[in-house]
């Protein structure tokens, strides 16, 4: 795995971190939730900090299981390469008897650009990567809103999703917030309760739904692997208010985001401009 590239080093250690969540959660039950997440996050943690420092070690590391003095490391800001993984994104859903909605996140983050990630579905027996993107299903019509271009998005109106039907909008399972709601009705979008948001965005690009909008509170590692992943397939990805996701940010807190098809995106952002007039 040491002269591996980097997409598919993503993509192998996403996987394996999943294959022994999965053992874990077969061989442990569902009897105690609390301690079942605890040890899923320690272990995955554990795991991929250890691959990482033997098969990269000049490379820094962000992790949401980090201490907050490791999160803190000036080196990690000064340097050139930095993975960002989330050992177990969507604690609760793992915990939780038949859910699938929970993922592993493993991104690499070079200079100021996520270069290769990976997301592992360990409970779908999948796992989305950029050594391999996905293909995205048909587009919606409209141009592509860059990131930071409040000009390239028209007046929202409804939009039919690609073979028709309404638009499907993934939202927080516990928390989706009340603007997405009204988002939803001011496009004619259905919405969609997931957990993870890795398997949110993940859903957009394997056309279970269309879009993914949130805000009210993440980090930079519960979207920095399924966002370069998102990218490297052609969909929108960026804050709700058009501008770009930056990541190794000294507070890594990363609270909305907008991860859709392309076509889709200048619409959606102009309803939530209009929103939040």
């Amino acid at each position: 795995m040491t002269i591996r590239d980097d997409h598919v080093l993503a993509g192998d250690l996403a996987a394996e971190a999943g294959e022994r969540l999965l053992a874990l959660r077969d061989g442990e039950g569902f009897g105690d939730p609390s301690a079942l997440r605890a040890r899923g996050d320690a272990e995955s943690h554990r795991f991929l900090m250890e691959a990482l420092a033997r098969l990269r070690p000049s490379d820094s590391v962000l992790s949401e299981e980090a201490t907050q003095q490791e999160r803190l490391d000036s080196r990690r800001l000064s340097a050139e390469r930095v993975w960002i993984v989330d050992p177990l994104d969507g604690t609760r859903e793992f915990a939780e008897e038949g859910r699938q909605d929970w993922a592993v996140h493993v991104a690499l983050w070079e200079r100021g650009v996520l270069t290769a990630g990976a997301v592992a579905l360990p409970a779908q027996g999948r796992t989305l990567s950029t050594a391999e993107p996905p293909v995205l299903p048909g587009p919606l019509p409209g141009p592509e809103a860059a990131p930071g271009s409040e000009a390239a998005a028209p007046d929202p109106e409804p939009v039919a999703r690609p073979g028709g039907g309404r638009v499907r909008i993934a939202v927080s399972r516990t928390r989706p917030p009340e603007f997405v709601q009204k988002l939803a009705y001011l496009v004619g979008a259905d919405l969609v309760p997931i957990g993870s948001a890795g398997a949110k965005i993940s859903a957009v690009l394997t056309g279970e739904v269309e879009a993914y909008v949130h805000a009210g509170g993440q980090y930079e590692w519960d979207s920095a692997a399924p966002v370069a992943v998102a990218l490297a397939s052609g969909a929108h990805a960026s804050r709700i208010d058009g501008s770009a996701l930056t990541y190794n940010q000294d507070d890594p807190s990363l609270p909305d985001i907008l991860v859709s098809l392309p076509g889709l995106a200048p619409t959606l952002l102009a309803g939530i401009r209009d929103l939040h007039r």
